[in-house]
């Protein structure tokens, strides 16, 4: 029976085969059929997973991180291929302000991250401080680990991965511990990068709160501006001023970029001693002043507190650093409470 007469009374147009094609057994072709109808399953089954961009050899699973979408339009998901340096150019050029190439900086692990911890509490001090919310535009937050980073992408368009190879910075780091003796230094390496691209920066520690709009408060004439543990006579650089390595504002040029390199290499001087111990060392024996000619200005603590000054007028303060408290749960009662005190004085005026 031909191949149109399968089924009896079908209507189908007969189709002949031509007298050149040669008849096999029917065996054979049963073996030609099978042969033919397997190749033609597995070009498909290669076809369908080119598709898929998988091959059967490869897990359909991925490793690599997926795509966050922001609601913030500005956001950029930089790929593993990207270079840091650039990486870091692109997202400080987004959170630069206006008028002046300005950023701020402040960095996080794990442990202050986790919701209702420091960085929480330091966003809602920005979002109700006067005339403060404007900066969270302007905030690039820097995350010493990978789930730091991946909680600030859920809160903030302004995140930055700073790994450290061979450092794990990821849990809640005691004072002077070795850990986190090295992860004060590798902000300090950080940040002259910062200055190197041609950026200004407020670096604040995140468990500063935001009370005021700061730069009515800062010099005009300075290259760097610390904020201070002691201030009793004014803002040069002698003591007993203590300069505070928590909250600082630093012009980007030449002086200032070498001051960041002289700081960073003097760590080799003084090992196992962290990077505020050893900026006060540098300043007041003055070596750093021939080798670099940076200006270098203290702040007033009534403007910028710590809560070793627990009196802080609030009709005047600007930030107020949790900087007494070692423990991560002190801070975290601290700022609450400095927090709540700023609230209600908010409710009088």
């Amino acid at each position: 029976m031909g191949i149109g007469g399968i089924g009896g009374g079908s209507t189908k147009r007969r189709v002949e085969i031509p007298s050149y094609r040669i008849q096999s057994p029917p065996q054979f072709s049963i073996t030609l059929y099978r042969a033919v109808l397997l190749g033609a399953s597995i070009g498909l089954m290669y076809i369908v997973l080119g598709q898929s961009q998988y091959s059967p050899l490869q897990s359909p699973i991925s490793t690599e991180t997926p795509e966050r979408e922001s609601e913030s339009s500005s956001f950029h998901i930089f790929k593993s291929e990207d270079k840091p340096e650039k990486e870091l150019d692109f997202i400080l050029k987004k959170a630069a302000m206006k008028d002046r190439k300005t950023v701020i900086i402040t960095t996080v692990n794990v442990a202050w991250t986790k919701p209702s911890s420091i960085f929480d509490l330091f966003l809602e001090s920005l979002k109700i401080g006067n005339e403060t919310q404007k900066y969270l535009e302007n905030l690039v937050v820097v995350a010493l680990d990978p789930e730091a980073y991946n909680r600030c992408v859920r809160l903030h368009p302004y995140c930055y991965s700073l790994t450290t190879e061979g450092g794990d910075f990821s849990g809640e780091k005691k004072f002077m511990s070795e850990d986190y003796v090295k992860m004060m230094w590798r902000r300090i390496d950080f940040l002259r990068s910062i200055l190197k691209l041609g950026y200004n920066f407020i670096f604040s520690d995140a468990d500063v709160t935001w009370l005021r709009d700061p730069f009515s408060r800062l010099y005009e004439d300075s290259d760097i501006q610390f904020s201070t543990d002691l201030y009793l006579f004014n803002s040069s650089r002698s003591r007993p001023n203590l300069p505070n390595a928590g909250w600082f504002y630093v012009e980007s040029n030449p002086r200032t970029i070498q001051f960041y390199k002289y700081w960073y290499s003097k760590r080799l001087n003084f090992p196992g001693v962290n990077e505020q111990d050893v900026l006060r060392k540098i300043i007041f024996d003055g070596s750093f002043s021939n080798e670099t000619g940076v200006d270098i200005r203290l702040l007033d603590m009534a403007y910028f507190g710590g809560w070793c000054e627990a009196d802080q007028d609030l009709d005047v303060v600007v930030t107020m650093h949790v900087n007494c408290c070692s423990k991560l749960k002190s801070k975290i009662h601290d700022m609450q409470m400095h927090m709540e005190d700023w609230k209600n004085y908010g409710r009088k005026e």
